[in-house]
Formats: structure tokens, sequence, C-alpha cells
């Protein structure tokens, strides 16, 4: 009979766990040995980098003829319960509820944004890009806008948050709404992107100035209705449209798990992505807190990093499962692609986030970067071939996408 991997997830780092576990039982003519087992609520990619764009709904890609052609078993279901001592899992489908028995496990299950039980009204009416309904939810209230009176409060919208995602939305909405919006981001930091450091700080500031967004930080939010949103500092900016973009936590099934987790909710992780107090356990991706280097670098939350962790966990799952080698995870390079709607992009590197490159240019390497390189090859034999486990090189790999862009 053979072992079961059960992979929870069809993220960047679920999908990658597959195909690598996939080529390893492959390369070790095991393949009869080891079931790998896939359970997501739908099986599709949703393309989550590409969520602040327009048209999200476009942004999902079916994965099942790739499943089917590499004889992949998929579950379309809902991963309730975690049971680490009996090594099962209860699943949730549309109609029924069924215990599943692992070998191994992999938790690819990603994370989603935090909103605040302090923010009176954030779930009634706050709007987000985290999820595919969240980003075409807000999308068909964008093109709604116009149909409604006039008002300050609908010619207005509110980001809540100057991170990452919150300053690609903002600055991609001027190409997404009537010429006459007033933007503005909130947050409680008193600095632009204060997780990305002072590298790139300059270039967003000069790029919110040139779209004429502006910015209030300082102050956290406080409360928001469906016509306004309040400052603690007392402030009320009136909105129809607040978009949050404050922070993410990792899948509440890690809390299932009796082992240290990070203020994240990730659970930590040895070298091989493995849960050293369960050793039948992997968690990868935004599940997984994994240190990158020997520095005290660790993994992002981002495709950057689930990408390649994927395919280490995939690999090291069934490696444990076969006797063979496992392979020790590690991606020292590191960089910021920091798309800022018509300016530009900005690029940098190494996690002291000096800036490589700025402008339309780095725009192009972006776009390849989301329109091209994070998709899933188009078939099993590329699909394998991809999905070895290996470090990725930050600045190798920009230096070889501008070559094709240019």
């Amino acid at each position: 009979m053979p072992s079961k991997l059960v992979i929870i997830g069809t993220g960047f780092a679920g999908l990658w766990s597959a195909f690598s576990a996939k080529r390893l039982a492959k390369l070790s003519n095991r393949e009869n040995d080891i079931e790998i087992i896939v359970i997501a609520p739908k099986p599709s990619l949703v393309v989550r980098p590409r969520l602040y764009e327009a048209n999200a709904s476009n942004m999902t890609v079916s994965l099942e003829p790739l499943f089917k052609e590499a004889a992949i078993t998929f579950i379309q279901g809902t991963v309730t319960t975690i049971n680490p001592e009996a090594n099962t899992l209860l699943v949730n489908s549309t109609t029924t509820e069924s215990t599943l028995t692992y070998d191994r496990l992999i938790l690819a299950a990603g994370s989603s944004v935090i909103r605040p039980k302090s923010v009176t009204g954030i779930n009634e009416h706050a709007f987000d890009v985290d999820s595919l309904d969240g980003a075409v939810k807000l999308e068909a209230h964008l093109n709604n806008l116009p149909s409604l009176p006039a008002s300050p409060a609908r010619d207005t919208i509110v980001v809540c948050g100057a991170g990452f995602t919150g300053l690609e939305i903002a600055t991609e909405l001027p190409k997404r709404v009537a010429p006459d919006t007033k933007i503005i981001i909130v947050d409680s930091a008193d600095k632009l992107g204060n997780g990305l450091g002072p590298g790139p700080r300059p270039i967003i500031t000069q790029a919110l100035e040139e779209l004429n967004i502006e910015y209030k930080l300082g102050s956290p939010v406080a409360s928001i209705t469906a016509d306004a949103v309040t400052l603690t500092s007392g402030e009320t900016i009136n909105t129809k449209t607040a978009i949050w973009t404050a922070g993410v936590r990792a899948t509440p099934l890690t809390q299932q798990i009796p082992a240290p987790k990070d203020p994240l909710g990730r659970l930590s992780v040895d070298t091989n992505l493995r849960v050293p107090s369960f050793p039948k356990i992997f968690a990868t991706g935004d599940a997984a807190h994994a240190a990158t280097d020997t520095l005290g670098h660790y993994a992002m939350m981002s495709c950057q990093h689930a990408l390649p962790m994927g395919r280490y966990s995939g690999h090291n799952a069934v490696a444990d499962l076969l006797g063979e080698p496992l392979v020790p995870y590690t991606q020292s390079s590191y960089g910021v692609c920091l798309d800022l709607g018509a300016w530009g992009t900005v690029i940098c590197q190494g996690w002291e986030r000096e800036v490589r490159m700025t402008g339309e240019v780095a725009k192009k390497v972006k776009g390849y970067i989301n329109q091209k390189l994070i998709y899933p090859p188009g078939g099993l034999a590329e699909a394998l071939e991809a999905a070895g486990p290996g470090e990725l090189d930050f600045e190798e790999l920009a230096k070889g996408i501008l070559q094709i862009v240019a």
C-alpha cells in the first residue's frame, strides 16, 4: 500500500510542493510507493500578487489538467481539523465530512489579512485585495462608484496600510478610478513602507507625490463605517471605499499543531522545513517561520519565498518517506520588487534593500515576474523540470529578466 503524502493548499508553496514530490518519486522510480494528495477548496491557483490590479476575476489558473497528467489526487474541500498525534485530518466538502490519514503532511494553506477587532466596523465596511473574492468585490464597488451621487465620500478612497500591498493598490488606483478621485493612505507607523526600510523610501515618496496620492502617518484606524474612516487622532475622512491592507497572519490551521510559532502564527521549522516536535509534518510558504540563511534572516510572506520553499518541502517530505537525503532549505538572496502604478517600479537588492532599478525599466521586470514567471508551467514535463529544490538568486534572476524584456 503506498504511503500518503497530503498537501493542504494550492497556493504557490502547495503547488510546487506537489510537483517537487512527484519529481523525486519519479526520479527514484518509486511513483507507485507514494500517493500524493492535494486538498483545497478549488483545483486552482489564485495569482495573489496580482489582486491589486484590475480584472481580478481573471487572476486564477486551473491546476486540474496538471494534477491529472501527474496522477496527483485532488480532493475538493476544506481541512477543518488536524490531529498531529493521530496523523489524521478532518476534511469538509460541500456534501460530506471525512477523515483522512497521512504518512507525511505538508501544511501550505497560506495566510490571510488581519482584521483587528479593535477597529470598529472593519468586517462590515472594509474592502481588501487579500483574496480573490475580496478583490472581485472591491472591483465591483469601484465600477459602481460613478453611478452614486457625487460627494466627498464617493470621490475619496482610503487605503489602510502603507506597507507593500497598501502601496501597490494605492498607486494602481489612479488607473482604475475617475481622475478627480482623491486617494489617501493612512498608517499607524510614522514612515512609508516601514517594513521595507529606508532604501526605497525616497522613491516611494516621489512616486506618491507625482501621482497626487496623500498620506497620513502615525495614527491608527479607530473605526470604519459605510461613509467614513476615523483615526485614533480623532480625524475623520469621508469615504465610501476603505481598503484594508495592514498585515497578514498564517492560516489558523497552524494553531492546531502544538509547536512553537512566531508572532504571525507561522510554525517554526528546521532547515528541512519540518516541524521538529512532529516529524511527520512539514510547513511551507506563509505557514512556515523558516530561516533563509545563517545570518538571522527569515522567509517573508511572499511568493518570492513561497515558490522555492514549496520545492524544498515537497522534495523533503518524499525523501523522508523513501529514505533519501533531505535538502536543507536556503535562500540567501533577497530582493524587493514594488509596483508603483503609472510611476513605475522600484527594485531593491539584499536585506538592506539597496535600490538597483527604478521607473519604466523596472516596471517591465515586475510585469514579467507577475505575468509570466510566477505562473504554473503549461505541462507536466516542464513542471517536473522546474520543481527541483535549489537556491534562487534574486539578482541573477532580475538580470536575466531584464535581458528578456529589453
